[in-house]
């Protein structure tokens, strides 16, 4: 019933079906590449007005965001980091964030950190916790953490106001 032949079959019919898929989205990359030469612009833009609320990132700014904080809401936008980090003291795919607030930078203890992030500072201090949620991409090129970040300048104080509730 499953000679030889049978397999060398299904062996080479799973390579060539791989084989296509390669094919399909190289050729994919190539019809839809955008820009040359390592440059990215946007086809299309879409205009909308700026509406952040007046977070221009101004200090006084920060400190009058953190002075209404909520940390009950912060607990609630904290889901959206539950799926990596815990806040009992354990790691998960990410480091845990109990105690965060005013620990060094890349000392998690147990976790293997990239090194990305000591271009944030030393320290994590709300404010840098606070640019640092926006974009952590864009803060910290090269970091492995894969999170979009947190674009409401009211959900990142929130956050920050919670892991500061937590302690360490």
């Amino acid at each position: 019933m499953l000679d030889t032949m049978t397999i060398t079959k299904v062996v080479g019919g799973l390579c060539g079906a791989w084989l296509i898929y390669l094919l399909g989205g190289w050729a994919g990359e190539k019809l839809y590449e955008v820009g040359g030469h390592g440059e990215e612009v946007a086809s299309y833009v879409i205009e909308v007005a700026d509406n952040s609320g007046g977070t221009g990132g101004g200090e006084a700014d920060f400190a009058t965001l953190m002075a209404a904080a909520d940390a009950a809401k912060g607990e609630k936008v904290f889901g959206k980091c539950r799926a990596c980090h815990k806040v009992d003291g354990n790691n998960a795919t990410g480091p845990h964030l109990d105690g965060v607030v005013g620990r060094n930078i890349d000392t998690a203890e147990g976790f293997s950190y990239s090194g990305a992030l000591l271009q944030v500072g030393e320290v994590w201090t709300p404010e840098n916790l606070f640019h640092f949620l926006e974009n952590p991409k864009g803060v910290a090129p090269g970091t492995a953490m894969s999170f979009a970040g947190l674009k409401k300048a009211e959900d990142r104080v929130n956050v920050i106001a919670y892991l500061e509730s937590l302690g360490g």
